[in-house]
C-alpha cells in the first residue's frame, strides 16, 4: 500500500522495541499463573459444556470443587488425566460424575505428569482436531464464497433477544453489512460464568453463550449464501471469563473477538493479573483457531482528549500486539482498533483524524486495522451526526482501513432501527464507491500540517514507552498512563481467581497449540 505520509523508520522501530521488552518483561509473571477462567476454558475445549439444573455450568462446578481442596495450583487438565488413568471415558462423561458427586477428583494417589500426559493425549488430540475442523470450514466456506472488499463494513446488533438479533443480523448482511458483531449483555464481563443455552432477556445486549453463537453461526451461514459472500462474525473475549468465551467462539466457528491486554482492567475494573494471564491463553486459542481479535484503544477516547491523548492509543497498540505476537498470533490477525473522536468543533479536526489514521495504518502495515466510528460527541443532531460518519467514511477509505464499524445516526439515542442501519450502510457503500482510490491519486504536503501532527504524535508515543520501560507496565497502569484512568496491581475484581502453578501443573493445549496436527497424530 502506498505510504502517504514520511515517517522516520527509526522512531517506529524504537517505539516496537520498547514495547517488546514491556510485555518481555510481563511474560515470566504470566507464565507462572493461571486463573480460575483458563481452567475452565480447559474443560470447555474438552467438551465440557453443560450446566446443572439451576444454571451453573459444569466447568465452574469442577474448578470450585479443586478450589476447596485447594488444588487448582496443579491444574484441572492434571486431575482429570488422574481419573482418566483410573477409568478412561469421555470427558464429558467423566464431568457429568463429577458433578453429582458420584466419582471425585484429587484423591491421594499422584501419578507422574508424563502419565497424565498420557491419557489425556487422545482427548487433548479429539479437541484439537475439532478446532481444526470449524478454521477448515472457514477457509472452504471463504474460498466458495469470497467477501466484500476492504474496508470490511461492520455492523452490530444489540437487542438483548438472540432471536431477534438474528432478525436484525440477517437485514444487515442483505443492506450490505460483511461482519456482524453481537453487543454482549450489560454487566457480562463482570459474571464469572458463562451462561448456558440461548437467551431472550439481555439488557443493551445479549448474552455471549455457546448456544447462542451456534444460532447466529447457523444463521449468518444462510444469509451469506443468499448474499452470496461470506459473513464474519463477532463477539467478545473479554472480561471475567476471557479465555472460555474464546474456547467457545473458536468451538462455534465465530471469526473475529473483541479481545484486549488491558479493556478490562480500565473499563470494567478487573484485576490487572487476571486480566493479563486470561489474555495471553484467550489468545493462544484464538491464534490457533485462526480468528482475528479487535483490540479496544478506540475506548480510550471516550474518557480521554482525543487530540491531546492520541499517543497513548499508537503506545496501547503496540503493546497489544506484542502481547498477540506472544502468545502466537499472526500480524494478519491482529486487528488494532482506533476511534474516529476528535472534537468536532476544533479547527483542523478532519486534518487531525486523517493524520491519526494514516499513523496508525503505516506503522502497523500487516495488520486489519478496526475503525471505529464518531461516539463521544454524537448529539440528538441526527443530520450532523449523519455528517459526521460521511466525514469518517472518507477518512476509512482515504487511509486504507481494514475492518469499518458503520458510524449510525443515531448514535446514543436508541438502539439503531434497521432503517437506521440502512442510512448508515448506504453512507459507507456510496463513498467508499466513489472515494475508491483516492489514497492513489493524492500526495500529502510533506512539511504540511497533517506530517507534523502525525509526527508529534509519534514523539510523544516513543517518549511514553520509554517511561513505561522503565516503570513497568503494571506501575504505568497505576499511574493512569492510559485513558486517564488508575488500576492497582491487587485491586479491582477476579484477584480471587489467580493463583500461582505447582512444579506439576499442566495445560496440555499450550503445547498443543503449537504443533501440526501430524505431530499429535
Amino acid at each position: 500500500m502506498k505510504k502517504l505520509f514520511p515517517f522516520s523508520q527509526s522512531k517506529i522501530e524504537e517505539a516496537r522495541d520498547s514495547s517488546a521488552r514491556i510485555v518481555d518483561s510481563l511474560i515470566p509473571f504470566i507464565e507462572a499463573r493461571s486463573t480460575a477462567s483458563v481452567e475452565r476454558a480447559i474443560l470447555r475445549l474438552l467438551g465440557v459444556d453443560k450446566a446443572t439444573p439451576q444454571g451453573q455450568p459444569w466447568a465452574n462446578v469442577i474448578v470450585e470443587k479443586l478450589l476447596e481442596k485447594d488444588l487448582l495450583g496443579d491444574g484441572v487438565a492434571y486431575w482429570v488425566g488422574q481419573a482418566l488413568l483410573e477409568k478412561d471415558a469421555p470427558v464429558p462423561q467423566l464431568a457429568e460424575a463429577v458433578v453429582a458427586g458420584r466419582r471425585e477428583l484429587g484423591n491421594e494417589v499422584s501419578p507422574k505428569a508424563a502419565e497424565v500426559q498420557e491419557a489425556l493425549t487422545p482427548h487433548i488430540r479429539q479437541a484439537v482436531q475439532s478446532l481444526e475442523s470449524r478454521s477448515r470450514e472457514r477457509e472452504a466456506m471463504l474460498k466458495r464464497l469470497g467477501e466484500g472488499p476492504s474496508p470490511l463494513l461492520y455492523v452490530i446488533v444489540a437487542t438483548g433477544n438472540i432471536h431477534e438479533d438474528i432478525v436484525q443480523a440477517k437485514s444487515a448482511v442483505m443492506l450490505g453489512a460483511d461482519c456482524i458483531a453481537v453487543i454482549r449483555s450489560t454487566g457480562q464481563s463482570l459474571m464469572d460464568y458463562v451462561p448456558h443455552g440461548s437467551t431472550t432477556e439481555g439488557y443493551g445486549g445479549t448474552y455471549a453463550t455457546q448456544e447462542n453463537f451456534r444460532l447466529m453461526r447457523q444463521a449468518m451461514d444462510e444469509a451469506g449464501e443468499e448474499a452470496g459472500r461470506y459473513v464474519r462474525l463477532v463477539n467478545y473475549s473479554s472480561g471475567l471469563c476471557m479465555p472460555e468465551i474464546a474456547a467457545i467462539g473458536a468451538l462455534e466457528r465465530l471469526d473475529m473477538m473483541l479481545n484486549d491486554s488491558m479493556y478490562g482492567i480500565l473499563f470494567r475494573d478487573i484485576n490487572m493479573q487476571r486480566t493479563f494471564v486470561d489474555q495471553y491463553f484467550s489468545r493462544m486459542i484464538l491464534a490457533f483457531s485462526d480468528m482475528f481479535i479487535n483490540t479496544g484503544e478506540d475506548n480510550y477516547l471516550t474518557t480521554a482528549d482525543a487530540y491531546e491523548q492520541s499517543h497513548t492509543v499508537i503506545a496501547s497498540q503496540l503493546i497489544n500486539e506484542q502481547f498477540a505476537l506472544r502468545a502466537g498470533m499472526k500480524p494478519a490477525r491482529i486487528g488494532l482498533g482506533h476511534a474516529f473522536e476528535m472534537n468536532p468543533d476544533i479547527e483542523d479536526g478532519l486534518l487531525w483524524e486523517i493524520a491519526q489514521a494514516e499513523l496508525v495504518r503505516q506503522i502497523f502495515p500487516q495488520c486489519p486495522i478496526k475503525y471505529m466510528p464518531p461516539t463521544k460527541y454524537m448529539t440528538g443532531n441526527i443530520f450532523k451526526g449523519h455528517l459526521l460518519n460521511a466525514m469518517f467514511n472518507m477518512t476509512s477509505i482515504l487511509t486504507g482501513q481494514s475492518i469499518h464499524l458503520v458510524g449510525i445516526l443515531t448514535e446514543a439515542l436508541h438502539t439503531p432501527f434497521m432503517h437506521d442501519r440502512y442510512l448508515a450502510l448506504e453512507n459507507a457503500r456510496y463513498i467508499f464507491n466513489s472515494a475508491r482510490h483516492l489514497r492513489d491519486e493524492i500526495v500529502v504536503n510533506p512539511s504540511g500540517r497533517m506530517v507534523k501532527r502525525a509526527e508529534e504524535v509519534l514523539d510523544s508515543t516513543v517518549e511514553l514507552l520509554r517511561e513505561i520501560r522503565q516503570t513497568g507496565l503494571m506501575k504505568a497502569i497505576e499511574k493512569g498512563a492510559f485513558a486517564e484512568i488508575s488500576r492497582n496491581m491487587v485491586g479491582g475484581k477476579g484477584l480471587e481467581g489467580v493463583f500461582v502453578k505447582t512444579s506439576r501443573y499442566l495445560n496440555p493445549f499450550v503445547a498443543a497449540f503449537s504443533r501440526t496436527e501430524a505431530s499429535l497424530a
